[in-house]
This record gives structure tokens, sequence and C-alpha cells, in this order.
């Protein structure tokens, strides 16, 4: 099998280094703890509510999975720009149909709560689709691939998405709580740019004399995810247990 290319992403904190490479492929296509970030955001909007409807946070885990976890980074893997970070385990037609797929099953979800219940988050997925399409893809010669987008659209839009799925409505704390986790989205992908760069050289160049920054910001990028998913379990255990 071709393993041209994809050695930098290969060797990546979040990719088992055992198993079959497909699978591993597989498995960090995900980018699990930066997807776990983003669940956690929707779980924390969730958790602000007065009122839980538990299927809804559940719901709100799901689509952000599937919409974000497989569509958005398969999409990603799509719009590379020709640098094919996953190598050729993964085909364009299979990548394809996996984004497919699985954004139709999150919309699914999505509009089936927001044609019964929570009509107001219209507003967050009507941008959050089109953030999926334009981050990803790089549309308008990358016009929304930048760090700002992708601080609201995969840290603030989600807790939003989180407190009006619940709720119907937007609040003042859930705006705040928001923009917080939007800037600490902004400290993770600030982080992620020139790790990825540091990775794609050091594979191509054997540059020994980045090895101690790769490991400053792999050490950033590994406290600032696990503690985000952190506070999302912490706030979850304390609405499930009540203290």
């Amino acid at each position: 099998m071709d393993l041209d290319g994809i050695e930098d992403r290969r060797t990546e904190w979040f990719v088992p280094s055992f198993g079959p490479l497909k699978l591993r492929i597989l498995i960090g296509l995900l980018f699990l703890p930066y997807t776990g970030m983003v669940l956690a955001y929707g779980v924390i909007g969730s958790m602000m509510a007065d009122h839980i409807h538990w299927n809804r946070v559940w719901a709100i885990v799901v689509i952000y999975f599937l919409a974000l976890g497989i569509g958005g980074h398969a999409l990603d893997a799509l719009g590379s720009k020709g640098l094919k970070p996953w190598g050729k385990v993964l085909s364009q037609r299979g990548l394809l149909i996996l984004a497919i797929t699985s954004i139709i099953g999150a919309y699914t979800i999505g509009i089936y709560y927001m044609v019964l219940y929570t009509p107001l988050l219209w507003l967050i997925a009507i941008p959050e689709g089109f953030f999926l399409l334009a981050y990803n893809l790089e549309w308008f010669n990358g016009r929304f691939h930048t760090d700002g987008w992708f601080a609201l659209s995969w840290g603030s839009l989600p807790v939003l998405g989180g407190y009006i799925l619940q709720t119907n409505q937007v609040s003042f704390a859930s705006l705040l709580v928001a923009a917080s986790m939007g800037l600490l989205s902004l400290v993770e992908i600030k982080a992620s740019r020139p790790y990825k760069k540091m990775k794609r050289e050091l594979h191509a160049n054997g540059k020994t004399i980045e090895r101690d920054q790769i490991q400053w910001l792999e050490a950033i990028l590994k406290s600032i995810s696990l503690g985000i998913i952190l506070l999302g379990v912490g706030f979850l255990i304390w609405r499930l247990t009540g203290s």
C-alpha cells in the first residue's frame, strides 16, 4: 500500500500506533481530541439550560460528531489543495461518500428537532452548513479557512447550538460562554497550524532543531483539548447527579 505523503499525519499523537493501517488512518481522520472539544462545547451549551432535555443533549453530540467529526474532516482531506494528508489510503470517492452520508445524517437529526421543537436552531444550522463546506473545501480562495472563522464555527456556534436546542432561545450568558469557548478554540488553532507545518517539515527534511518546538506545541494541544473535554464531562456529571 502506498504510504507516500502520510508519514507526518500517521505519527500524529492522536493516531493509533498499532493495528491495520486503514483503521489507524480512519481513526486519525476523526481528529478525536479536537472533535471531542467541539462535542464538549455542545454539551456545555446544553448544560446551561434550566431544564435539560437529555435526548437533545445526545442529539447535539451525535449531530456534531457526524457533521464535523466525520463529514467535515472528510471534506478537509478532499479540500487540502492536492496535499493528500492521508496519502492514497483513503480514496477521494470514499471520502466523498463518507462526507455526504454523515452530513445528511446530521442534518436529518437536526431538521427533526428544528421542525418540531426548536426553529431558532436554523440560525446555527445554516451558517454551520456553510462553514462546513467553505472552511473545509477552502472555497473563495480560502477566505473562510482562517483562525477567526475556525474559532467562530467550531468554538462559539456549537455552544449556542447546544443551548438553543435545549431552550429555543439565546441568552446573554450563553453568548458570553460561546465567546469564551471561541477564544479557547483560537488558542488551539494558533498552536495547531505551526505544529502541523513543523511536523511536515520534520518528515520531509529531518529538521531535528524543530523537535523541541513540536513537543512544546503538542503539549499545548493535548492540554487544551483534554481540559475542554473534561470541562464538558464535568458539567454533564454535575447536571446528571445534581451535585
